[in-house]
């Protein structure tokens, strides 16, 4: 896994606001909290303790502040110096604007895979998702975004793109439900944008695409989608996503199995050419 450092000092001596708390600094700021209340001290006073102001330790109790160096030490030192926060600091990770907290963590681990499988039967993988596409994407979430919301989810999406072409030593595999491509998703005019795109992304030797054929017979994946990646040390990981949620998996035989699906998808997908050969008649359609 990969971590964020704690971050030097701001300007002012403040810690930095984050866009969107991630799970990891609301659990740091949980630890902070219960050992200040341990010790019997209010936030004014432990505040004059860290050299922070009350409202900067609320902060990072509430997991909205990076803490930077200086907090950590001092907390540590005035929190009975077992190292606990000098420990847990160490795997302190940002909040990022635009991307699901669930998520996060799977996108650090992506930007540093050696190999990264998807199957995807809902959306076009973000990962191909042309900006037309994607903004058709938000703008049918519930509730609605506002603009700078949208904006933000669209230029996060983006963002991770660019890996396909940076890293040309990277496998990059991806099966996606033929019904996928059909779905008129923002209109004709983006779909033939979208079906472009995927047909640029894809031509490099290192990014494969398969269709799943909708009159595909037998089916490997029917529990619904998966990514599967391999670590620089050669580690096996999966990430399944639903509703308002997304989970990391890392148990070995799960791992396993999971990768077993994929490989069985992938013999009864079609082939990468015809997969291509598919696209290019449905971009003629439209």
């Amino acid at each position: 896994m990969t971590t964020d450092h704690v971050e030097p000092a701001v300007p002012g001596g403040e810690c930095q606001r984050e866009p969107d708390p991630s799970d990891s600094l609301r659990t740091f700021g949980a630890v902070v909290q219960a050992l200040r209340e341990h010790a019997g001290l209010s936030r004014v006073q432990f505040g004059e303790l860290v050299r922070f102001s009350k409202h900067t330790v609320e902060s990072v109790e509430l997991g909205r502040r990076m803490p930077d160096a200086s907090f950590v030490e001092r907390a540590e030192e005035a929190l009975g110096n077992t190292g606990a926060l000098r420990h847990s600091a160490r795997f302190l990770t940002r909040g990022e604007a635009g991307l699901a907290a669930w998520f996060r963590q799977w996108a650090r681990l992506e930007k540093v895979a050696v190999s990264l499988c998807t199957y995807e039967c809902r959306l076009i993988p973000g990962l191909l998702q042309s900006e037309e596409y994607a903004r058709a994407v938000f703008d049918n979430s519930i509730p609605p975004l506002s603009d700078e919301q949208l904006e933000a989810q669209v230029t996060a999406r983006l963002a991770r793109q660019p890996m396909l072409a940076e890293r040309p030593n990277v496998t990059f595999h991806f099966i996606v439900e033929e019904h996928v491509f059909r779905r008129p998703l923002g209109g004709a005019e983006v779909m033939r944008g979208l079906l472009d795109h995927v047909l640029e992304l894809t031509a490099p030797r290192n990014v494969t695409l398969q269709v799943m054929p909708m009159d595909a017979e037998s089916h490997g994946c029917l529990d619904g989608p998966v990514q599967l990646l391999e670590t620089p040390e050669r580690r096996r990981l999966a990430y399944s996503e639903g509703q308002q949620n997304g989970r990391l998996i890392s148990g070995p035989k799960e791992v396993s199995l999971l990768y077993q699906c994929y490989d069985t998808l992938r013999s009864q997908a079609l082939n990468p050419k015809d997969s291509r050969g598919l696209l290019e008649r449905l971009r003629g359609e439209r």
